[in-house]
């Protein structure tokens, strides 16, 4: 477990030279109410696009340092002159827990995806959006799943503000159900290139070890590199 940290908290050093932005979000969720970073990164080129973040809560339930690391990358190859390409992604993390005066970690069922994108942007990259057809094999789960990811931007008030955000809509045996879904709209006030203020709201079905529907909003501020 200690290894696994370390480990985690280099990743987050080395990338954070060179990941686009750095998110650190307060929760207010019920029975939350901790830190959560997020480096994310989006990087085009000649063949199509790679995208990763990396998520980090910290001091959960009493617990002091990194409670859960996570992250996902992804990577898109365009299909010719077309608004379609191939996407592959991987999916992966831990987390931890208390009991007593013992922490033990535990890892996601960790995931690949494979499918086909539609990807849209208007032709000042003012507005765009991704719809994501995906197969997905989960570890020790489901050898054969889907997702279906949509994700989106806006730019708006010559860009000072950004709306944001994605929705997940997958098949994954659990306690609280067999189908998970997930969005993560985020709305930004960017007081210049660098730095920017705002909130999300996760709105989750099934998630997390929680049956139903949850919401849980966070304040947030947001570095761009």
């Amino acid at each position: 477990m200690k290894r696994f940290v370390t480990l985690m908290m280099a990743l987050f050093i080395f990338v954070a030279i060179q990941a686009q932005n750095l998110q650190l979000h307060y929760d207010f969720g019920k029975d939350r109410g901790y830190l959560t970073s997020t480096l994310e990164m989006f990087r085009p080129d000649k063949l199509g696009s790679t995208f990763f973040f990396v998520d980090m809560n910290y001091d959960v339930n009493g617990q002091k340092g990194v409670n859960l690391a996570y992250w996902e990358i992804a990577r898109e190859f365009n299909i010719s002159k077309t608004p379609l390409a191939a996407h592959i992604e991987y999916n992966g993390g831990l987390f931890s827990y208390k009991v007593s005066d013992n922490t033990y970690g535990v890892p996601f069922h960790d995931a690949g995806l494979l499918g086909i994108d539609y990807i849209y942007n208007n032709s000042d990259f003012s507005r765009g959006f991704t719809l994501q057809l995906l197969y997905k094999y989960i570890r020790d789960v489901h050898d054969v799943s889907f997702q279906i990811t949509g994700v989106w931007y806006i730019h708006m008030l010559n860009n000072k503000l950004t709306f944001s955000g994605f929705a997940d809509f997958w098949k994954e045996k659990t306690l609280e159900g067999n189908y998970i879904f997930l969005t993560e709209p985020q709305l930004w006030y960017n007081f210049n290139k660098t730095l920017s203020v705002g909130s999300e709201v996760e709105m989750s079905v099934n998630f997390a070890g929680h049956k139903g529907f949850k919401v849980c909003p966070t304040a947030a501020v947001k570095w761009n590199f």
